[in-house]
């Protein structure tokens, strides 16, 4: 069975580019356009990886990412950030809540495939 991926940005291409990415490499997707819709679509189905971006209205990743450790279903699912953010503070923070890896926009969709496989086998 594929294994489920969670893409958060509210960017729709950026979704659009993220999601032809992972189900080309095998992976089903789940899409949300903020924090706040991305909590919403963690109703008990299992997700086994998280990608989302950093700077998003409603809710940004860095607050997602402490709501979903929140989360006992959903507190050791990994999470990457992809984001434009490239500063260490940030990262930092990324870490502090939980992101497990940082890949930065523009990206090339290896790299985030990559990132992937290291965290969650398809």
């Amino acid at each position: 069975m594929a294994k489920t991926i969670l893409i958060v940005d509210d960017s729709a291409s950026l979704r659009q580019v993220v999601g032809i990415a992972l189900k080309g490499a095998g992976y089903d997707t789940v899409e949300a356009c903020d924090g706040a819709d991305a909590l919403t679509k963690l109703d008990g189905r299992k997700i086994n990886l998280i990608i989302s971006d950093v700077n998003m209205p409603n809710m940004d990743g860095i607050s997602l990412v402490k709501a979903v450790k929140q989360l006992p279903a959903y507190k050791f699912t990994p999470i990457i950030m992809l984001t434009t953010e490239s500063q260490e503070g940030m990262k930092q923070q990324g870490k502090e809540a939980g992101a497990r890896a940082w890949v930065v926009k523009p990206f090339q969709p290896q790299t985030m495939l990559d990132a992937v496989s290291k965290l969650v086998a398809p």
